[in-house]
């Protein structure tokens, strides 16, 4: 019988706490020097827009603008449909948001409903802001037709505060049997977004457009009981 001696076996030991340090500092660095970056370019091309009007801008207008390079901006952005996507997102997760914390005081279920139909109702009519109106106009129409999946997406964190809200007047029993939260949530974003972006459209002729009230009491009649 040969004896043989095995090969030690070789492996990494766990690394030292030290050095997971180091790395995870020089990682936490990094990603927030990358956010700065992502911010000022966001805010550029909320400028521009402001100025403009619309979002009829090129990269380099905003890269310019950020005082930061063309090869930055590529690190992050795919391109300009990228950037308008990510304002468009963060417009919609700022209104989410709102919504979070204007009913986060209140018990009944029903008054957080209706003080966050009556929110974004509000917040989706974009008078007087020139950067959100040019995106909820310009571009997320086209956004609509083009990119649907996107649109889905970036209404996710609106869709969320609301089923959250539904969910919890559901289970109290405050609205009707068989409400499905999430599908009636989405209904209700679309319905009050919709109107509120589309007020000459939905005047009745005397020059009166809807309010947030008729806007409330269509939704409350549909979902809860009486």
């Amino acid at each position: 019988m040969v004896n043989r001696t095995e090969p030690p076996v070789s492996g990494s030991a766990d690394e030292p706490a030290w050095k997971q340090r180091a790395v995870e500092r020089s990682t936490q660095a990094a990603k927030l020097r990358a956010e700065q970056r992502v911010e000022r370019f966001l805010d550029a091309a909320q400028l521009i827009i402001a100025e403009k009007g619309s979002t009829d801008f090129t990269v380099q207008e905003v890269v310019d603008r950020s005082q930061q390079s063309l090869r930055s901006f590529y690190l992050h952005f795919d391109g300009k449909h990228e950037l308008l996507l990510a304002l468009f997102e963060d417009a919609l997760s700022q209104g989410a948001q709102q919504i979070r914390t204007a009913t986060a005081d209140r018990t009944d279920p029903l008054e957080k409903l209706e003080i966050a139909v009556r929110l974004l109702f509000e917040t989706s009519q974009l008078r007087g802001t020139a950067p959100r109106r040019a995106l909820f106009t310009d571009f997320a129409t086209q956004l609509l037709t083009t990119h649907p999946d996107e649109v889905r997406l970036a209404h996710v964190p609106l869709v969320g505060v609301l089923t959250e809200l539904l969910t919890e007047a559901a289970a109290l029993g405050r609205l009707h049997n068989g409400v499905k939260p999430r599908r009636l949530a989405a209904l209700i974003m679309q319905t009050v977004m919709f109107n509120a972006q589309s007020l000459s459209s939905t005047d009745d002729g005397g020059g009166h457009p809807l309010t947030a009230d008729e806007v409330w009491s269509f939704c409350a009649h549909g979902f809860a009981r009486p």
